[in-house]
């Protein structure tokens, strides 16, 4: 036991190096697969298996004392990447000529659909910002690049100001896993963008190794996710907006916007920097829901 053991602690430091090295991967990404990797090794030490013995039927075994826990959809197809990617890396080294975990099948996506903003609801929401003060204007442009860019908040907050290129009217932005991509910036988000770092941003004092951010607070910090969240939340209040908004409602109603409209999903997927175009497929949904909502208003044997 304590040979296997010591076998999965040595597969776990090589599994780091991978992910950081090999894969790229940012901090976090990193300790959730190691995370789900510990909750593997655990089990198989207790089953007495090295990890070049493990089988699918091992596998299923794991995952079905999870989904015996009640651990959610979401939560279980994390669990099977994290598996897949540690299997991958054993192909990769040629310790094991498969990977037990291809085969494993992902408990299906849940169906809620998160609440997208129309147009109308962006502007209720930057109406509730005070222009003439400077986290008023700060808090307008970041609304309206979220919408208009469709970035994460993590992207936001961490846009530096090397990463604005006007005259080609672009942003790069690095994304999950420190994956670079470029995103287009329309005039108007770069305009109110530039204004704010003109009149506003050159105002503030930032303190030593945050002269580089573009979004700063007023004591020269860049800012924090949970502060757009804090005043993205309030914004919808006094909006009187009853849905249930954060800053990646934004994100979503980008991209909503852009499929309703005829987008190419490729391209969509280009833009939000989704490794797979399963994950964009998402506003494929919102499409139909639309399109059947649409019908179902207007055709009169929906009405009987």
């Amino acid at each position: 036991m304590a040979d296997i053991e010591h076998t999965w602690r040595r597969y776990r430091r090589n599994f780091e190096t991978y992910l950081r090295l090999e894969r790229g991967m940012a901090g976090n990404s990193v300790e959730a697969y190691l995370h789900d990797y510990d909750h593997m090794a655990r089990f198989m030490v207790e089953q007495g298996k090295e990890p070049e013995d493990v089988e699918l039927a091992d596998l299923q075994q794991l995952l079905k004392t999870f989904v015996d826990l009640g651990i959610a959809p979401t939560s279980q197809r994390r669990m099977i990447a994290g598996w897949r990617m540690f299997y991958k890396m054993l192909v990769v080294e040629d310790a094991m000529k498969d990977s037990p975990a291809d085969l494993l099948d992902l408990p299906l996506r849940p169906k809620h659909l998160p609440d997208v903003l129309n147009d109308d609801e962006i502007t209720a929401i930057q109406s509730t910002f005070d222009r003439s003060t400077p986290d008023g204007e700060r808090n307008y442009v970041i609304v309206e690049v979220l919408y208009g860019c469709g970035l994460r908040v993590s992207e936001l907050v961490n846009l530096k100001l090397s990463n604005l290129y006007a005259e080609e009217q672009m942003l790069q932005v690095i994304g999950k896993g420190d994956k670079e991509r470029w995103v287009p910036i329309n005039e108007r988000a770069l305009g109110l963008l530039e204004n704010y770092l003109l009149h506003v941003r050159s105002h503030v004092s930032p303190k030593p190794g945050e002269e580089k951010y573009v979004f700063l607070n007023r004591r020269g910090h860049h800012l924090s996710r949970q502060m757009v969240f804090m005043f993205l939340k309030d914004a919808v209040a006094a909006a009187g907006i009853g849905k249930t908004v954060s800053p990646h409602s934004l994100r979503h109603s980008f991209a909503t916007e852009l499929v309703q409209n005829g987008a190419d999903l490729r391209a969509v997927q280009e833009m939000l920097g989704h490794e797979s175009i399963s994950t964009t497929e998402i506003y494929t949904h919102l499409t139909r829901d639309t399109l059947r909502n649409t019908i179902a208003a207007y055709h009169p044997h929906y009405k009987k």
